[in-house]
């Protein structure tokens, strides 16, 4: 028989990160059956390396130490390496950038962890240098960890494995265990205050939880450079900024307008936004949002365009909405597969350096555009400069305004705007010629659900349906690749599907559906979300924990089921899950949606309280269901406006009655308008029309929301619902808003 340990099996693998190591001298192993059991078999500890491929820190691990022989020779022969694509594997990265957290209080990438043939840690931590190097400052040599556990597994065995006891234990009171299904109330070894045990659920997290995140945003804001914390790096936070832009449309208050507006236009402004090709990358560096570490993610290029479209409602600050175009461009152009699902990252690094792709030097925009004035304007513009701001050369940023520089030129504004215009197309294609940074083409179900769901909000808040189209085909991509017709796959690439979905997957990609319901009027995109949803309550909802699980009740066993409940590069799987479970509801009020969430909710009260900002996912859907739901119903008499003309590729539901649209004289309003949480819900004139609806639904009547609100007076008729209430029926959005309480002169509201 074949000894798995033998070889390094990770050519077999079609995630281009395990490929990356296939050429390593170490014996890599995939996380699968065949490893773990040889892990047992022989009585080898595990060490296990999760990372992605466009991770700069992974690489340079992969140079110093998993390219030695050296080193090679000790985790081939004392240990059972495996490499996990952190991206394909969140459970497991869940699981063990946990324990990391907890003990060395952080973590990141690569995540090395050391652990037991059955999976238990006992030594973890991030990059480790190939020897200990004094100029790092006390961090070990990752040559010599691995001699002293091979030694110390034969001679100190006993230690060791009580280390993993007590880490496993407390990754179960961290991660698994919650009040409701019996945790006790003491603090689990190294969590933080408001971990599972530490009391909970006994009362509602609802009261004023937006006002406290607010307010613990406020106090975590840069005032001077924007973003949260006093320090680099800056991380973008689409969360808290959209929780402050709420929270000046619910109190009027200018704070918390400012410090969202200071943060977004830090962000744009500074190196983190790519100011030639448009999108951002991953983080910035610094507290002035420079010098950004420079690889390109699916997920922060899906969730920023959100929240710069929710500013530009609330704004009309036309700098926002270029910014959400310009990174949905990137995305089309970049990131599309031909079939319409979108890939996973570019790496940092081209051509062996990090940022090569991106930075400039004078010479180099001179020579890429042709006239002399206009590379003039460019350099200013874009600050870049001989001594430069990143090793010699230049990060661009926005280093000079347009009047500035009109001032500056004696030119008029109109005149330096097309200028830079000409300058940019210019080095766009001077750029185009270097060696692009490598991409990774994974096509991952969640991340696709972020970006189908921001496509589809874009497609109506811009006016512009090809951002509709993209969402709609990536949509259909999903559901013809990863959807077998009851469960989701993880990952699709280059026709290999892999991995069974996690919570992240289903609400992740049910809110992009229901976004697209939202913005077509297309009947099959709700059905969809509803059949996600009742997936996520049978496969992830714990009766007795009363909480939702990252991974479902018949999926892998690991050495604890984690949740997914803090706001972290994504947004808490938990937390969209339970708003979307509350905006459902509406749609199917027999199936306790909102009870569900209303009892995720509760359970994680002590949490949502004690750290609102590590939990604003919750914290919004605890916000949603204090005000009980809110509604905007559209009866569409067949106005046609060009969009949601017919179902969606992948739709098992027929025109015409799969799509309504939503009607031309509705869409500017509704574009204008900032309706944070309120559910648009188009459907037919009639009631007659509606049984089509009913039938796709598999509903015997119409729901609440939609009944007896029908169509009047010959023309498109809008209600405005607030808890199940609804006001009289409307031919303006304006009209209908009114009986919110809004007046057409506070902020964000139509015209």
């Amino acid at each position: 028989m074949d000894d798995p340990l033998s070889r390094n099996r990770l050519d077999g693998e079609e995630s281009p990160y395990l490929r990356q190591h296939a050429d390593n001298p170490v014996n890599w192993q995939p996380w699968d059956e065949a490893a773990l059991t040889a892990a047992q078999a022989t009585d080898r500890p595990i060490f296990l390396s999760i990372g992605y491929s466009a991770c700069h820190w992974c690489h340079v691990m992969a140079d110093e130490s998993f390219e030695d022989e050296d080193v090679a020779a000790v985790l081939n022969d004392s240990f059972v390496p495996v490499k996990v694509d952190r991206e394909e594997r969140p459970d497991l990265d869940s699981v063990y950038q946990t324990i990391c957290q907890l003990v060395t209080g952080g973590g990141g990438w690569p995540l090395s962890v050391w652990l037991t043939p059955e999976g238990k840690p006992f030594y973890v931590g991030t990059y480790f240098p190939k020897t200990e190097d004094p100029q790092r400052g006390n961090v070990p040599g990752f040559l010599d960890i691995c001699r002293s556990f091979a030694s110390s597994w034969e001679t100190d065995r006993e230690e060791i494995e009580n280390r993993a006891e007590q880490w496993t234990d407390a990754l179960r009171d961290e991660l698994e265990t919650t009040p409701s299904s019996g945790a006790d109330s003491q603090e689990s070894p190294g969590a933080g205050a408001g971990g599972p045990g530490t009391g909970g659920g006994s009362e509602a997290a609802d009261a004023d939880t937006l006002g406290a995140v607010a307010t613990s945003a406020l106090r975590a804001t840069d005032r001077e450079y924007g973003g949260f914390g006093s320090g680099g790096p800056k991380f973008p936070q689409p969360g808290r900024v959209e929780a402050l832009l709420r929270s000046h449309a619910k109190t009027g208050s200018e704070d918390a307008l400012s410090a969202a507006t200071t943060t977004l236009d830090a962000m744009a402004g500074g190196g983190m936004y790519d100011h030639v090709g448009g999108g951002f990358h991953r983080y910035a560096t610094d507290r002035e949002w420079t010098v950004p570490h420079f690889e390109k993610m699916l997920y922060d290029n899906a969730e920023l365009p959100r929240v710069y479209l929710s500013a530009y409602q609330l704004t009309g600050e036309e700098t926002y909405a270029t910014v959400a175009r310009e990174t949905f461009d990137f995305l089309q152009r970049e990131f599309r597969h031909a079939e319409g699902g979108f890939f996973s990252t570019f790496d940092a690094q081209s051509d062996g350096e990090e940022g090569k792709f991106y930075v400039w030097t004078p010479e180099a925009i001179d020579a890429a555009i042709d006239d002399e004035r206009t590379a003039e304007l460019a350099r200013e513009r874009f600050g870049v400069t001989e001594t430069g701001n990143f090793e010699g050369k230049t990060v661009l940023t926005i280093a000079a305004s347009i009047p500035d520089l009109a001032e500056r030129h004696d030119l008029s504004e109109s005149e330096v705007v097309d200028s830079l215009a000409k300058a940019r197309s210019a080095l766009f294609e001077a750029r185009e010629s270097r060696i692009r940074p490598a991409r990774d083409e994974k096509i991952l179900t969640s991340w696709n659900g972020l970006a189908i769901g921001s496509l589809a909000r874009g497609g109506l808040v811009l006016g512009d349906d090809t951002y509709t189209e993209l969402a709609e085909d990536a949509l259909a991509f999903v559901r013809e690749h990863l959807w077998d017709g009851e469960r989701l796959a993880r990952r699709y690439k280059d026709g290999d599907v892999k991995g069974e979905g996690y919570l992240d997957d289903y609400a992740f990609l049910a809110r992009g559906a229901f976004e697209l319901y939202q913005t077509t009027g297309d009947v099959s995109h709700l059905k969809f979300a509803l059949d996600l949803v009742r997936v996520v309550v049978e496969a992830f909802y714990d009766d007795d924990a009363e909480t939702l699980y990252l991974t479902a009740a018949d999926g892998e066993t690991l050495v604890t089921r984690p949740q997914e409940l803090t706001d972290q590069s994504t947004p808490s799987s938990a937390g969209v899950a339970a708003s979307l479970l509350l905006d459902l509801d509406a749609f199917a009020p027999d199936e306790e949606f909102a009870e569900i969430a209303g009892s995720v909710l509760d359970t994680h009260a002590d949490r949502i309280r004690g750290r609102p900002l590590e939990h604003v996912s919750l914290a919004l859907a605890a916000d949603k269901r204090a005000g009980g739901g809110s509604e905007i119903v559209i009866a569409n008499d067949g106005e046609a406006d060009g969009s949601g003309e017919g179902a969606a590729g992948g739709s098992d539901v027929e025109a015409p009655e799969a799509a309504v649209g939503v009607p031309a004289s509705f869409r500017e309003s509704l574009a204008s308008t900032y309706l944070p949480g309120v559910v648009i819900s188009p459907r037919p004139a009639t009631d007659d029309a509606l049984d089509g609806w009913l039938d796709a639904l598999d509903l015997d009547e119409a729901p609440p929301i939609w009944k007896g609100r029908e169509a009047r007076d010959g023309e498109s008729t809008v209600y405005a619902c607030e808890g199940r209430a609804c006001s009289p029926p409307a031919h303006s959005l304006s009209e209908a808003l009114a009986w919110f309480g809004r007046s057409a002169d506070e902020p964000g509201a139509a015209d």
